[in-house]
């Protein structure tokens, strides 16, 4: 994956997941709290992954 598909993805995980933690968090749905922060968290890591690539300029 490219530098920007990476970042893409992150933020549409970091937004996916906010969402699921916010409507979780609202009905009371711990299993979907939980899932958005999990979510959350992968799309970090895939911006941080996108951030390195873009310093390596994607040769890993």
């Amino acid at each position: 994956m490219s530098a920007i598909t990476d970042k893409a993805k992150a933020a549409a995980n970091k937004t996916a997941g906010t969402v699921k933690d916010a409507v979780g968090k609202a009905t009371g749905n711990t299993e979907l709290q939980a899932e958005g922060k999990a979510q959350k968290a992968k799309g970090a890591a895939q911006d941080v992954s996108g951030s390195i690539k873009s310093k390596l300029g994607d040769k890993i």
